[in-house]
């Protein structure tokens, strides 16, 4: 692929966003980059969340994933459908109730200053984790299809990128965000469509019908596995969906900052369960291609790379028309892009709003100034994280992200289900302390689950121990009444 062309159709790409974010960030107050104003409209933010959610992990990871575990990923999406309820009719009005501005700060109010803290900073830490693996993976295709040609080093090229997503929401924040992931989602969704087209052409499919057999007749497609000891279990697959869907969506400031920039709990549900049901089928559609991939690359006789990940861009770059190799790059350049602007700008809401009381502490006139340096400061983090991924990774990123949120969004699901679920008050100054312990707990039990369990083999509900550890460390703690 020429690397001219592909470094042209990136500032091209660049240049709009940097056009909508010069729009939307005209005429903003101190607060517009936290809460967009509430005047987002909620089809807008149901789009935009789309992109978010599904960024390059689902652009590339999936699609690999199907050789190495057939459709099993789809036994989470449809767990995804009861958790993305459960955010809809417990959660959001719980928000919108409260006026929050980071949904951290119920913590404080259920249980005291040491659990909105803790809270505060696991959010901060999965975020930070899950995000720089979403963008080490996009970074590292980019590497192959244009850096690496022009001589530029991987971690200029991390840093570019970075750079790229900061100076466009530094001003407007989330009513930036909001729009510019509308663009994003759309792009990259187009991209997905078009590569399933062109590879069915490639493939000699007359119509759509060809395409189903195609996929339906595949051994890959096979949805459920009912093995009760394999870590794709249908059922240990679809809870852990909906657990996922609870901590990395409806506990997740980055996510639930866009429905509350909704003008009202009505909007912002109706934005919840249009959303939910597009995302189930965008996911079977990555899904769907696949099966196409791998379909192709035995019809061409391609080696398969030993990571499944590198399918996609391997076929994209070399193999498809120049045309689809575009598509392909814009595809994975609005990745990039919808999956790292939310996180900063969360990431800086909530370090401003949850540890520097940024309304609190701070005149209107100040408030910028300060917001600014934390927005660099997280950027410069993600650069670090980004590039450590880059030395540590030898597995499929789609499972890496997963593992991550178990550990890390456990304590979150424990507080937040015994502050919602209980009326008990807790022994607040010992709840960091058991935020630590439960992961690591944790930890212990999935390693030595097939020793300690009879042959059963922790998968992704290792989240779910993980919050019971901590809603059980919980109940230790509290307060009886008198």
């Amino acid at each position: 692929m020429n690397s001219q062309l592909v470094l042209l159709v990136i500032c091209c790409y660049f240049l709009l966003l940097y056009l909508i974010s010069y729009f939307t960030s005209r005429k903003i107050s101190a607060d517009t980059f936290f809460t967009g104003d509430r005047q987002s409209p909620w089809f807008l933010v149901a789009f935009g969340m789309i992109g978010a959610s599904l960024s390059g992990v689902t652009f590339i990871s999936v699609p690999g994933e199907v050789g190495n575990t057939n459709f099993f990923y789809f036994q989470v999406v449809l767990g995804y459908t009861l958790g993305y309820f459960t955010i809809a009719k417990v959660l959001l009005p719980l928000y919108y109730r409260l006026n929050l501005v980071s949904i951290y700060s119920y913590l404080d109010d259920r249980f005291g200053f040491w659990s909105y803290k803790t809270g505060a900073f696991f959010f901060i830490l999965s975020r930070t984790l899950g995000s720089s693996i979403r963008v080490f993976l996009v970074a590292s295709v980019l590497q192959l299809i244009l850096f690496d040609s022009l001589g530029i080093p991987f971690w200029v090229s991390v840093l570019i990128t970075v750079g790229l997503i900061w100076l466009y929401t530094h001003r407007g924040g989330i009513k930036t965000v909001v729009w510019t992931d509308t663009l994003q989602t759309f792009f990259m969704l187009a991209a997905v469509v078009v590569c399933v087209i062109m590879v069915g052409n490639e493939l000699n499919f007359e119509g759509v019908s060809d395409y189903f057999k195609a996929v339906s007749n595949d051994p890959r497609s096979k949805i459920f596995n009912w093995d009760w000891k394999a870590g794709t279990n249908f059922f240990k697959q679809f809870i852990s969906g909906a657990f996922i869907t609870i901590v990395m969506t409806g506990l997740d400031q980055d996510m639930m900052q866009k429905n509350l920039t909704c003008k009202n709990i009505g909007e912002a549900q109706k934005n919840m369960f249009w959303f939910t049901t597009i995302l189930v089928f965008v996911n079977l559609l990555f899904l769907a291609l696949g099966v196409l991939l791998f379909l192709y690359a035995e019809t061409q006789g391609v080696q398969i790379p030993a990571k499944t990940d590198e399918l996609f861009p391997l076929l994209a770059t070399e193999y498809f028309s120049p045309f689809a190799g575009i598509i392909f790059v814009l595809g994975i350049t609005a990745a990039a892009y919808s999956s790292a602007d939310s996180t900063l700008t969360a990431l800086t809401t909530s370090f401003c709003i949850d540890f520097l009381e940024i309304e609190k502490r701070y005149p209107a006139e100040k408030r910028i100034s300060v917001r600014k340096k934390v927005h660099i400061a997280f950027t410069f983090v993600m650069f670090l994280v980004i590039m450590a991924f880059h030395w540590l990774n030898n597995q499929s990123v789609i499972n890496s992200v997963f593992v991550i949120a178990g550990y890390t969004y456990g304590p979150l699901l424990g507080l937040y289900s015994f502050g919602l679920f209980t009326k008990w008050k807790v022994k607040d100054k010992f709840v960091p302390y058991l935020a630590v312990f439960a992961p690591v707990l944790t930890f212990a039990i999935a390693s030595n689950s097939e020793k300690l369990f009879w042959g059963y083999k922790f998968g992704f509900e290792a989240l779910i121990l993980n919050g019971l550890i901590m809603y059980a460390g919980l109940y230790l703690l509290r307060i009886k009444r008198s």
